[in-house]
């Protein structure tokens, strides 16, 4: 896939290097030619000066065969408008942009425009790190009925089956973090030491489900 980045800072070259080393074809956007530095002597892709949103600029970019559009520069207005001219000008499907202020991140989510709110992201990271339970949900639906979040689950169940984690609390794990790596758990799945569980739950009820994660399981078998 041929994937176009709007600047290059140190997430925009990071992302640049790794989507080259997975075999896709990349072109980096960005005012300052000295930020293309960052990409190293080993990048292959397309290195263009110029403004992210202008239609130009993209095309040059060669936007047009893209299969997807990252705007990571470090203006909020800028990265949503290149989102959006990549989105409605030349029809790119997959389009992400950086957002710092959450607020705005959620208004344009729910325009469509998937956001990644770095600050906001980095401190519910640091969050669940610091205050196990109680912590932000990783993602929640424009409505806030639904959400997912990673709970922290009692020593106690280690050894157990998530079906029945899933049974005793009645919610779904969506998925597990095991030595670093995402899990897709089955019904057979058995909750391992150091497993970060991630549940999909509704938001009237993570009180609830927090306790049971952290109550551990009822008396009988596994």
């Amino acid at each position: 896939m041929h994937i176009v980045i709007m600047g290059c800072g140190r997430v925009g070259a990071a992302l640049a290097q790794t989507l080259e080393q997975q075999g896709h074809t990349v072109a980096v956007i960005d005012q300052d030619p000295t930020a293309f530095r960052r990409l190293g002597s080993g990048f292959s892709g397309r290195r263009v000066t110029g403004v992210g949103f202008d239609q130009d600029t993209l095309r040059e970019a060669g936007i047009e065969e893209a299969g997807a559009f990252a705007a990571v520069s470090s203006g909020d207005n800028s990265n949503i408008i290149a989102a959006r001219v990549a989105r409605e000008m030349f029809g790119i499907e997959n389009v992400a942009a950086r957002i710092y202020d959450p607020r705005r991140a959620e208004v344009y989510q729910r325009l469509g425009i998937p956001t990644v709110a770095t600050v906001r992201w980095t401190a519910d990271q640091m969050l669940r790190r610091l205050l196990p339970s109680g912590a932000e949900p990783l993602w929640s639906d424009p409505s806030g009925a639904l959400q997912l979040a990673e709970v922290h689950t009692s020593t106690a169940w280690i050894g157990h089956k998530i079906s029945k984690l899933q049974e005793e609390t009645g919610v779904r794990v969506a998925f597990l973090t095991r030595l670093g790596e995402a899990v897709l758990p089955t019904s057979q799945t058995v909750l391992q030491e150091g497993d970060l569980v991630h549940v999909m739950m509704r938001t009237d009820e993570v009180e609830k489900v927090e306790a049971a994660f952290a109550q551990g399981p009822e008396e009988g078998g596994h």
